[in-house]
């Protein structure tokens, strides 16, 4: 198949397939949109600190400081992304990363306290509707996918004080680091400070509060170790 045999090319994997047949129809249909993206994609391009490849960029993606943000080859950014890359680091994308539709990144909360920024590796996959704040800085390794509804937070608000309100007390910055090879269900969030080492698989909706070393499997609300991978 012509598409697959391009898809392979792109994404230089050898092993890609399609898994299911699809009628014409279905294949004029995708490729009227990626045909659409990439039109969308040629005009943002200029504008990106640096870029290596294609960009497929959908509708009504918005993205704000983009002299900020490093793409790798082949970056897809679906329907209603929106992402400001306002940041010390700003945002660095890899090489066949996905972000699907409704998303968002940012870097920088408040603007008088200027956030770190968001590194994701290549052929990661962030799907729909993630909300990630790098103000203390995200690394998202390579080959993650994750499930819809993920939150990752690097920053909290400090309340110490009863004199003072929440607000003007500030904020404490903790990075947040995901592995290579992790998958996170849908729903999960992960909170400030947390280390999730490669290869752990954390289930839908659990909230991560603490650090897990690699090929742990986790669930829970506050997430717990459950097994590990290598003794399965």
């Amino acid at each position: 198949m012509i598409i697959e045999k391009l898809i392979k090319t792109l994404k230089k994997d050898p092993h890609y397939k399609w898994e299911s047949p699809h009628s014409s129809r279905d294949l004029a249909s995708i490729s009227w949109v990626r045909a659409m993206q990439l039109i969308r994609g040629i005009f943002l391009k200029p504008f990106l600190k640096r870029s290596a490849g294609l960009l497929f960029i959908g509708r009504r993606v918005k993205v704000k400081h983009s002299y900020k943000i490093t793409a790798g080859k082949n970056l897809i950014l679906e329907d209603n992304v929106s992402i400001n890359a306002l940041s010390e680091d700003g945002i660095s994308l890899g090489d066949n990363v996905s972000i699907a539709r409704d998303s968002i990144l940012f870097c920088t909360g408040v603007i008088a306290y200027r956030g770190k920024g968001i590194t994701i590796g290549d052929r990661t996959g962030i799907s729909a509707r993630a909300y990630l704040a790098g103000q203390g800085g995200i690394s998202i390794g390579n080959d993650v996918i994750m499930g819809p509804n993920v939150q990752i937070f690097s920053e909290n608000h400090a309340f110490s004080d009863l004199d003072l309100t929440i607000k003007e007390q500030g904020v404490t910055k903790q990075a947040v680091a995901i592995g290579n090879n992790c998958w996170l269900g849908g729903g999960t969030t992960v909170l400030a400070g947390v280390t999730i080492g490669d290869g752990c698989v954390v289930a839908a909706g659990s909230v991560v509060t603490k650090s897990f070393p690699p090929n742990s499997v986790i669930a829970g609300v506050p997430a717990k170790l459950v097994k590990n991978r290598e003794d399965v």
